[in-house]
């Protein structure tokens, strides 16, 4: 019969293995989505020792932490837009009022 044993090492390992980047797409670290936390979720799962399994408050705690930097994600996106309007929108109002010569 084998046992499973969880290290941190081999969390590491397999993390850094769920990971890592396709070649060749220049995605790093800083770019990880939703799809790529669920990959890690299911390597952890896989990875964790049967006798102590994580704790579900850690694994609630994570996923809502995940979930909340979505939402900051989304905001930010829409903020960025917002931004590029009224930027947009002050450049046609400055035109505007600048007297045509002619």
């Amino acid at each position: 019969m084998s046992s499973v044993t969880s290290t941190p090492s081999a969390y590491g390992a397999a993390a850094a293995n769920a990971a890592a980047p396709a070649k060749g797409t220049g995605r790093g670290f800083d770019t990880l989505g939703q799809a790529d936390f669920l990959k890690l979720l299911t390597v952890q799962l896989q990875q964790q020792d049967p006798f102590e399994p994580v704790d579900n408050k850690e694994m609630l705690a994570q996923m809502a932490q995940f979930s909340s930097l979505g939402g900051i994600n989304d905001t930010n996106a829409i903020l960025e837009t917002i931004s590029s309007k009224l930027d947009r929108l002050a450049s046609a109002q400055q035109a505007a009022a600048t007297p045509q010569e002619s």
